[in-house]
């Protein structure tokens, strides 16, 4: 019986597309994406990796801000 693998295991093909690897990689977060599951990899434990969580949701809300802003500029230049 084959022993399943651990979602934070980067040992793996990085051949694979993940689509959510993919969407995670535009954002220039990827880093902080990466480090949040090497901590929950070595803490199974959430609450211990809170520093890395909160630096992963603050560049991924500028990455969301900076698109936002992008989309409305381009949409307000396409009114006129």
């Amino acid at each position: 019986m084959a022993s399943p693998t651990s979602p934070h295991d980067r040992s793996l093909s990085r051949d694979d597309d993940d689509p959510v690897d993919q969407m995670i990689s535009r954002t220039g977060c990827a880093h902080l994406h990466f480090a949040v599951q090497e901590c929950m990899a070595e803490h199974q434990d959430w609450r211990k990796c809170q520093p890395q969580v909160q630096n992963f949701k603050e560049c991924m809300l500028s990455f969301q801000n900076k698109r936002k802003e992008q989309l409305l500029k381009h949409v307000l230049q396409n009114l006129d």
